[in-house]
């Protein structure tokens, strides 16, 4: 049975309400958990793999799902879904009382169970409680965290700026004391460093200001009808640039998509993080391809490289603040772990999903999922 919502045909037009989604192979069961958790908004799917399609392009803040289903279990489900977002919350619903089946949920970090039959008020119980549970400990670590994230930033802004600061002044003192000859190879090499450190601290400090104008104005969204195709050449326009001594392939298979209503200024950073990301990690001869299409009542942007990949163990790092993929261990990697975090941040406001693959040495996918 395809995936549907309740209430109304196609998305609904309320992304902050929280979303739950549904997952049994009995229709009566899922319509039953629809008409006890109508102040919810309700997502259901029948099958593992459509709970997964739904998952990975719409916002859901606590799956519900059946222990055993045709073509995949909850536990497989449970599993799949950990491995795309480790802090997702997801509650069993299972007939079986075998100790192995609880085990092997607990095992997956499953947040809770329910038994069948049903008993609606501790299913409504249940979900208020886990909700609850994942709020608290939401804000708890968000205050945990405000201190070390305030002195992680400092120290990595005053890191980030004081190495071309210091190649630059080495340059500035050596010219000063006569060192270089004008004449020698040498010196133009030097001059051509120090230009090259100049304007990437002049990019450190226009970044930081357009992650400054983030913070402040991250809230909320100013959506208008917006044309993606011409977002998407406008920012892999603005990377090649950057990136114009190197020598890239770049594929682009626009889409045949109708005006969507975004916030475009959030929207272009997002994929301005992606992109660069692209290219910046794909190296001297990177291959780097952005497709667009449309599905049922969504649309999705692809963008896939060449590049050096992401450790498995990795992975579900990559969109939390200040990471940054360093494979040669130099922490001299360029940029200041903001931009995939941010980017989901405005992707999800707009009720959208990001979702990213990756092998190490074979590049990295990533899919963007945006509602129409």
């Amino acid at each position: 049975m395809s995936a549907q919502l309740s209430h109304k045909k196609g998305r609904v037009s309320r992304p902050s309400q929280t979303t739950i989604l549904v997952v049994d192979d009995e229709k009566i069961i899922r319509e039953l958990c629809v008409h006890a958790l109508r102040d919810y908004r309700v997502l259901q799917a029948g099958t593992c793999e459509e709970a997964l399609r739904l998952y990975e392009r719409e916002h859901v803040d606590l799956i519900l799902s059946d222990i055993m289903m045709p073509g995949g279990s909850g536990i497989d489900l449970l599993k799949r879904v950990k491995e795309l977002d480790p802090n997702a919350t997801v509650i069993i619903m299972t007939g079986f009382v075998d100790k192995d089946v609880v085990l092997n949920a607990l095992k997956e970090d499953a947040d809770d169970f329910i038994n069948k039959p049903l008993n609606l008020l501790q299913l409504k119980t249940s979900i208020e409680k886990t909700l609850g549970r994942k709020a608290l400990k939401e804000e708890l670590a968000i205050i945990k965290r405000s201190d070390e994230l305030k002195n992680a930033f400092l120290s990595l802004v005053s890191h980030k700026l004081r190495t071309p600061i210091t190649g630059i002044s080495l340059f500035l003192q050596n010219l000063r004391m006569g060192v270089f000859d004008p004449e020698d190879p040498v010196f133009e090499k030097n001059i051509a460093m120090a230009s090259s450190e100049a304007h990437y601290l002049g990019q450190l400090v226009a970044d930081l200001l357009a992650f400054s104008q983030v913070m402040v104005d991250g809230a909320g969204i100013i959506k208008s009808p917006c044309d993606l195709n011409v977002i998407v050449a406008e920012v892999l326009l603005k990377c090649r640039e950057v990136y114009s001594n190197f020598s890239f392939e770049i594929d682009v298979a626009p889409g045949d998509l109708p005006q969507t209503r975004i916030d475009a200024t959030k929207i272009r950073f997002a994929l301005q993080q992606v992109i660069d990301n692209a290219f910046k990690f794909s190296g001297e001869f990177g291959h780097v391809s952005v497709k667009l299409g449309s599905r049922d009542d969504s649309v999705y942007i692809v963008v896939a490289d060449s590049g050096i990949g992401i450790p498995e163990s990795e992975i579900p790092k990559v969109f939390e603040k200040f990471y940054q993929i360093d494979p040669d261990n130099t922490g001299q990697v360029r940029g200041f772990g903001l931009g995939l975090f941010y980017a989901r941040e405005f992707i999800r406001q707009h009720g959208g999903s990001i979702s990213l693959t990756s092998q190490l040495g074979s590049g990295t996918t990533v899919k963007i999922s945006l509602p129409l």
